[in-house]
């Protein structure tokens, strides 16, 4: 009985001891992470239409990006 017992305590310390090895890596900070870079193929492949949402001009087909939506014009006031 006290082999079964030792056997059970023995396989917990071993699962254990296996989570803290398998535990995940840091990430980097965000000041760290080094911004995506798209081939010229790809950038002009993934502009966005007129209307579509935008964070600024390099998403746009036409490169102005106005209230947050990709612009025609330069000037919408």
């Amino acid at each position: 009985m006290w082999r079964l017992k030792l056997f059970a305590a023995l396989t917990i310390c071993l699962l254990l001891l296996d989570q803290v090895e398998g535990s995940p890596v840091p990430e980097l900070s965000p000041a760290r992470r080094r911004p995506r870079r798209m081939t010229p193929f790809w950038r002009g492949v993934s502009l966005r239409p007129i209307g579509a949402s935008c964070r600024d001009g390099s998403e746009c087909t036409t490169r102005l990006c106005r209230k947050r939506r990709c612009s025609l014009s330069v000037a919408q006031e």
